[in-house]
């Protein structure tokens, strides 16, 4: 994505202005988990229920039927200083059920005790079969207008503001899974529009493993973990996947981009968001227009590296969902251009050769460039993760007029699986008037009664024609905003259980990914597939694997190959002569730095006026510092106090994005084996440093994480044995100077120089 303003970009970055001064800011750091600081004793004095905190909002207040209620929010949140049932009677007691006497048997008629097991009994609902680890955040979309000629959607004309809510997720893994996983994201977004909600439910990856929906109970069993011993978990380093995948070669190209580093981001904030499929746009005139949505973040697209993955699902297994509420809270607002490719409306539906109804296909952008039609900005966290983000419903088939599918078979089974999954998932047909899921158009849609009816309806008359209602409610026309389908010939055929010819190719398109990835890439592709087939046990799924690369490029095959102790097969198709496509690869651009962590290690004593610069001007820079020193606490030494937000013993290098050394500090008290299992006793006697803060540095540097010292901090490099001038080094005697080339090596993710590929 270009960092060129596009002529409308002013007007569209006013939404951030506008949601910044609408949050009062809270702490300078985020992660405090209340709105009020605690005390240390337990409160006891009556008050009402504290407010949300200053980055939290939760639903619009909309009736179950989409009427405006004007009702602050605080009125569907829990009211009252004292505890009661669910009927409001107030209770003096919640810790000890009612007995026959201090050690009798417990009363059948506790309403209290029935009450409270019975809810807590069905707290929870099934969760999602797949995209079931996820993190949600409400925000804003404003239309630039440029999609104006090509469809009719209110909500895409010039200025438009629309309220959003969206979620990320992985694929494979269950609710309690890691977030750094090697998987696919979910990358689904409800717009609620004034003419009815429009959910884009799409991908951080453009092209899905299959071409037909009939197959995505098969792709699914085949990922998840094995049915015998439930393992492996949120992963596809496995028999099962692999042995599906090289037999069902059409999900070569979707293996490619989840062995890339797109499947491992490095957040949210920083991934591609894509709608898969083609769509069909009306304009007012009646003109159509087949398109692909995509979402460009801001931030650009970045990854974490594997080693760095995989400690990371281990120290932190919600780096992700904190990563995006920490950036809310402290303002720095997520952001998010959604663009188009178009192509023309033809009979054939193929564009330069590329079928548009296969989902395993992409356009590159060389040949159909993507036309930013508005900004998006989350600036808001959920208030009850259960509420919004566990109970959200996304549907391919909530659409707004001017937006309609195309004959994609995996998009047209899609259409008939969300509603049936949301049915049995929330208890019933109402989860619309969920309030997560409410439109913010009114509704009259004849539906009654069902499990969890919370509309109270009027009338006698629930069907049309009618005349006691007075024949309420009238079918609508073009002109007073109908959903009308397009009305698209139906070509003459047979019914048969077949594809088009077009769909038979399921190598040139990996072919080109590959091609596009530059040489650091192509490693880290080079390794995940040697990773992953070398966890399957079965020699048969591997060859078959190999087979599949060979088809693709035979280096990568013969890199992988040699890697599992394998002879590289030959190819079985001719290797497709394709132009690689540059806007595929995450490398060799500069982004803003906006939100990211940097560590600043101290020894706690001395320099801490230097670390107050730094502080300040990462601050001022719009990046989260953290002080890491021996002990929490504050450090004064004559100044302002500096709080401490990570010790040697609880900080980790892949918590951060860059290192600052401030300082030279010696084995701390606790830096002992027996206390903290990441120091090495050795290496604090011959060093004189504390180990973790060396592992920590020796970390970050081989995850490509630019590094920076001043004073005495470079005596840390040295006994690191890190060249003061080494690629993503950073060295000087202030503060500010390493700081602003810290920022600079930031701008590009990591110093992926500082590792020469083999390849």
């Amino acid at each position: 994505m270009s960092e060129k303003k596009n002529p409308v970009s002013a007007a569209a970055e006013k939404i951030a202005g506008k949601v910044q001064d609408a949050i009062s800011p809270g702490n300078e750091l985020p992660g405090a988990p209340g709105s009020e600081a605690p005390q240390v004793e337990e409160p006891t004095k009556a008050r009402e229920p504290l407010p949300p905190k200053h980055d939290q909002t939760g639903p619009d207040t909309y009736s179950p039927t989409g009427q405006p209620t004007g009702a602050p929010q605080d009125r569907v949140a829990q009211g009252g200083a004292y505890l009661t049932t669910a009927q409001g009677a107030r209770l003096y007691d919640t810790d000890h059920s009612l007995k026959a006497g201090p050690r009798g048997p417990v009363l059948l008629q506790d309403h209290h005790l029935r009450e409270k097991i019975t809810h807590f009994d069905h707290e929870r609902i099934p969760e999602r079969v797949v995209h079931a680890r996820g993190a949600a955040a409400h925000g804003v979309f404003r239309a630039y207008g440029a999609a104006a000629g090509i469809t009719k959607a209110a909500f895409l004309a010039e200025g438009a503001e629309t309220p959003v809510f969206v979620r990320f997720s992985t694929v494979l893994g269950s609710r309690g899974s890691a977030d750094t996983v090697r998987d696919t994201r979910g990358f689904a977004t409800k717009f609620y529009t004034d003419e009815g909600v429009f959910d884009l439910v799409g991908n951080n990856m453009p092209v899905f493993f299959i071409q037909d929906a009939i197959k995505f109970p098969d792709i699914i069993h085949a990922g998840k973990p094995h049915p015998d011993r439930e393992i492996p978990q949120a992963q596809s380093a496995h028999d099962t996947f692999w042995d599906f995948v090289t037999l069902h070669t059409e999900a070569t190209h979707h293996t490619l981009w989840n062995m890339s580093d797109r499947g491992i981001p490095r957040s949210y904030r920083m991934m591609e968001g894509f709608g898969i499929h083609t769509f069909r746009l009306v304009n007012a005139e009646g003109a159509t227009t087949l398109v692909k949505f995509h979402w460009k973040p801001k931030l650009g697209v970045h990854s974490l590296v594997w080693e760095e993955a995989q400690l990371t699902a281990g120290m932190d297994p919600d780096f992700h969902r904190r990563d995006l509420a920490d950036a809310i809270e402290a303002g720095a607002f997520p952001q998010w251009e959604l663009g188009v490719q178009t192509f023309p409306d033809t009979e054939d539906e193929m564009f330069e050769g590329i079928d548009l109804l296969d989902p395993t296909k992409i356009v590159p952008e060389e040949l159909a460039p993507v036309r930013p039609i508005g900004l998006m900005t989350l600036n808001a966290n959920p208030s009850n993760y259960f509420a919004e983000t566990e109970q959200v419903a996304f549907h391919v088939g909530h659409l707004v007029p001017g937006i309609d599918v195309s004959n994609d078979p995996l998009m047209q089974g899609r259409l008939f699986s969300y509603v049936d999954t949301q049915i049995t998932r929330l208890g019933g047909p109402n989860f619309a008037q969920l309030p997560i899921n409410r439109t913010h158009a009114p509704v009259n849609d004849m539906l009654r009664d069902g499990m969890h009816q919370t509309a109270v309806h009027r009338g006698v008359a629930p069907y049309r024609p009618n005349s006691l209602d007075g024949g309420c409610p009238f079918v609508a026309g073009a002109d007073t905003g109908a959903y009308i389908e397009v009305p698209a010939e139906v070509p003459a055929a047979r019914k048969v259980r077949d594809a088009a010819a077009s769909f038979d190719d399921h190598f040139s398109q990996a072919r080109l990914f590959w091609l596009s990835m530059t040489p650091t890439e192509r490693e880290h592709i080079v390794a995940a597939y040697t990773f992953e087939l070398g966890k399957c046990w079965e020699p048969a799924v591997k060859e078959r694997g190999l087979r599949s690369l060979a088809n693709i490029d035979p280096e990568l095959c013969a890199q992988v190959a040699r890697g599992l102790g394998l002879e590289a097969p030959e190819a079985t198709v001719a290797l497709a002569s394709v132009e690689p496509s540059p806007a595929l690869s995450q490398l060799g651009r500069t982004w803003p730095v906006d939100g990211r962590v940097i560590g600043i290690v101290t020894d706690g004593k001395t320099g801490l006026d230097a670390v107050r610069e730094a502080r300040g001007g990462i601050l001022d820079a719009g990046m989260v510092p953290l002080v890491i020193a021996p002990t929490g606490g504050e450090l004064a030494a004559g100044g302002d106090p500096v709080a401490v937000q990570r010790t040697f013993t609880t900080a980790r290098s892949t918590e951060f994005d860059a290192v600052l050394l401030a300082g030279s500090p010696a084995p701390a008290a606790d830096a002992y084996g027996a206390r903290d299992a990441k120091t090495d006793d050795a290496a604090a006697a011959r060093t004189g440093v504390d180990p973790r803060v060396l592992l920590l540095v020796t970390e970050a540097f081989r995850h490509g994480k630019a590094v920076g010292a001043w004073g005495d901090g470079a005596t840390v490099l040295e006994k690191a044995g890190l060249a003061a001038d080494a690629a993503g080094v950073v060295s000087g005697g202030a503060a500010s100077t390493v700081l602003d080339g810290v920022a600079a090596l930031l701008a590009g993710h990591r110093a992926w120089d500082r590792f020469p590929p083999a390849l």
